[in-house]
C-alpha cells in the first residue's frame, strides 16, 4: 500500500529520513502531486510567454589569441545586461561532462538506504512551498576532506569537474574585474573563488508540472555560478534590462547548448561592480515529459576577507549605486 502524503511529517519520513526523495513519489506513480510541493501563482511564470535567449554562446579559446579584446568585450557585455551568457570551448572536456550527466543520474538511482546517509537534518515547513526536485552538495575544502565525505559514487568525477573548471573561472574574472580597473595578481583571484561547492541536481518528471517548481524565484549569493545542464531544459531568468528583444521584467529560457557552460554572474560581483554587472533572478520548471539533471559549481570569496578589501576601483565612479548591505541566511 502506498503511503499516504497528507501531512508534512510522513512526507518528511518518506522523502528525507527513509532517503526516498522525489524519485520515491514518482516510482510509486503516484498521480498527485502532494499539497506540499504546490505552489502558489506568485511562484509561476507562463512558459509560453517566454522566449528563447538567442544570444549565441562565447568561445573563450579566443581569448589566448588576438581576439582577447573582443571576447572579454562580450563577456562584459553580457554581464551587464542579462547576467548569464554561454560558453564554448572553456577547457573542460566534453566526456567529462557526458561522465558528469550519467554520474548524477547514477547516484540518484541508488537505493534509498544509500542515499540517506548524506540527507541533511532539515524538515519541511508549513510555510514553504518545497521544491520538486533531489540534490546533494558537496563543499569543497581540500582534496583530502572530498574524498573523505564527498559521496564515492560521484567524488572523483565532480572533484575533477572542479579543478579542471578553475583555469576557466580564473579568465572569467580576469576579464570581469579587470575591466573595472582592479588590478589582479594571482593571490587576489584566489581571494574571489576561495570556497567552492559543487551541486547535482536532479528534477523529476511532474504529472502536474504548472503547479510545482525545480528551484523558486531567486539570484545566486556567490561569485560566479558555473551551470552544466543537459539536453532537456528548464532554466528561465529574468531580464534585468532591456536588452536587443527583451525587455525588463520579461522571462527568457537559456536553451541547452551542447558541450556549453551557462555562467552567471553572482550577487557579490553585482555589489563589487556597483550594480554594473547583472545578477539576474531564474527558476528552473519541471516537465512531464523527462526528468532532468544540472550540475552547478559555485565560487564565492573566502569568508575572512571583508568586501571593501576589495572595491578600489569604486573609488574611481563618481556615485555608489550600492554601498550598505546585508545577507541574512535563514
Amino acid at each position: 500500500m502506498a503511503p499516504s502524503f497528507d501531512n508534512e511529517t510522513s512526507l518528511f519520513n518518506f522523502v528525507v529520513r527513509d532517503g526516498n526523495g522525489v524519485k520515491g513519489i514518482v516510482d510509486l506513480g503516484i498521480s498527485k502531486v502532494p499539497q506540499a510541493y504546490i505552489q502558489p501563482p506568485a511562484e509561476q511564470i507562463n512558459k509560453k510567454h517566454a522566449s528563447k535567449c538567442e544570444i549565441p554562446p562565447i568561445d573563450l579559446s579566443k581569448l589566448d589569441g588576438p581576439d582577447h579584446d573582443e571576447v572579454v568585450n562580450q563577456i562584459v557585455r553580457a554581464a551587464e545586461t542579462l547576467g548569464f551568457f554561454q560558453v564554448v570551448n572553456h577547457g573542460v572536456p566534453t566526456e567529462l561532462l557526458d561522465s558528469l550527466k550519467q554520474t548524477a543520474h547514477n547516484f540518484f538511482g541508488l537505493p534509498p538506504e544509500r542515499k540517506s546517509v548524506y540527507r541533511k537534518e532539515v524538515s519541511p515547513s508549513p510555510l514553504v512551498n518545497l521544491e520538486r526536485k533531489d540534490y546533494i552538495s558537496m563543499a569543497y575544502t581540500n582534496d583530502d576532506e572530498a574524498l573523505q565525505q564527498w559521496p564515492v559514487e560521484c567524488r572523483d568525477v565532480a572533484l575533477q569537474y572542479l579543478k579542471t573548471s578553475h583555469e576557466m573561472v580564473r579568465k572569467l574574472l580576469e576579464a570581469l574585474l579587470g575591466n573595472l580597473g582592479a588590478e589582479l595578481d594571482d593571490s587576489k583571484i584566489d581571494g574571489f573563488i576561495g570556497k567552492k561547492m559543487v551541486n547535482m541536481n536532479f528534477y523529476l518528471t511532474c504529472p502536474n508540472p504548472e503547479l510545482t517548481i525545480g528551484v523558486r524565484h531567486h539570484s545566486d549569493m556567490d561569485t560566479l555560478t558555473i551551470l552544466l545542464q543537459d539536453g532537456i531544459g528548464g532554466l528561465y531568468i529574468k531580464v534585468p534590462q532591456d536588452v536587443n528583444m527583451e525587455k525588463k521584467g520579461e522571462w527568457v529560457e537559456i536553451p541547452p547548448i551542447s558541450g556549453a557552460l551557462i555562467i552567471n554572474i553572482s550577487d557579490m560581483l553585482q555589489i563589487w561592480s556597483n550594480g554594473r554587472y547583472k545578477s539576474a533572478e531564474h527558476i528552473v520548471h519541471t516537465t512531464s515529459t523527462k526528468s532532468r539533471v544540472s550540475i552547478p559549481i559555485f565560487t564565492t570569496h573566502k569568508q575572512h576577507k571583508r568586501l571593501h578589501h576589495y572595491p578600489k576601483w569604486w573609488r574611481k565612479m563618481e556615485q555608489l549605486v550600492i554601498n550598505n548591505f546585508c545577507f541574512q541566511i535563514t
